[in-house]
């Protein structure tokens, strides 16, 4: 069994939604608030979209987890996200994403590429939402994104209880048209309500959008090849030395 498959046995990182710790002292939390005065923060504060969408473990894809995108631009071409268990303000980070477009995408090695989503369904299909936000105002973003894809490493997989990161990161995939990545209705439906959002009205909407003419057959690997990806460790010999002179 491998690592990121593998549910550690029991501890008391297990068994319950919270995470063990005492909680944060006042005297804590007012040196919190100063530090943040003080600091920049820059790249957390460069966080400009929130998207909200669902993520499927590539090496099991019965598990489906609702999942929140804080992103920032580095250029045209890459953003990178910090992803969330939800949007309140003691949610979890639990892992991240990266989205390139498919002019980068194209230039990776295929064994590269194995590794990599694409999102053209997910946004087309309403999945992929960012709350809040107008769909005119967001379209263009969406627009963008319809021609992307994306790497997400899970490295908390809350949803088996755990109550610390535990384990080796997971992969995951986006939900598609077609099983095993056909997304739950009752995750969708849950999300959906939270929002108030119209999935008939959202899809309507979307039905302009622009998908690419092709999609890369080396994203989304399960789908040619009904096979999934899982992390596992392994001993190895320490580099005692500087690999450059």
């Amino acid at each position: 069994m491998s690592s990121s498959d593998q549910s550690p046995g029991p501890n008391p990182a297990k068994g319950s939604e919270h995470v063990p710790g005492q909680p944060t002292s006042i005297k804590k939390q007012v040196i919190d608030m100063g530090t943040e005065m003080l600091q920049s923060l820059k790249p957390i504060k460069h966080a400009s979209l929130h998207g909200c969408t669902f993520a499927i473990y590539s090496h099991d894809m019965s598990r489906q987890i609702e999942t929140h995108h804080f992103c920032s631009r580095l250029n045209q071409d890459f953003v990178q996200c910090a992803v969330y268990d939800s949007d309140d303000s003691n949610a979890r980070l639990i892992g991240i994403e990266y989205i390139i477009s498919d002019k980068i995408f194209d230039t990776l090695p295929p064994e590269e590429q194995k590794l990599w989503h694409s999102h053209a369904y997910e946004i087309k299909s309403g999945i992929w939402v960012n709350p809040r936000v107008p769909e005119l105002v967001g379209r263009p973003e969406l627009q963008n994104l319809t021609k992307t894809y994306g790497k997400f490493w899970c490295t908390w997989q809350a949803d088996r209880g755990d109550r610390l990161p535990l384990g080796a990161p997971a992969l995951m995939m986006s939900p598609q048209a077609v099983s095993p990545g056909v997304l739950k209705p009752e995750l969708l439906q849950q999300r959906d309500t939270k929002y108030s959002i119209s999935p008939e009205s959202l899809k309507s909407s979307r039905m302009e959008l622009q998908e690419p003419h092709t999609i890369n057959p080396m994203a989304d690997y399960w789908k040619q090849n009904g096979k999934g990806f899982a992390v596992d460790f392994q001993d190895t010999e320490m580099k005692l030395r500087a690999a450059f002179p």
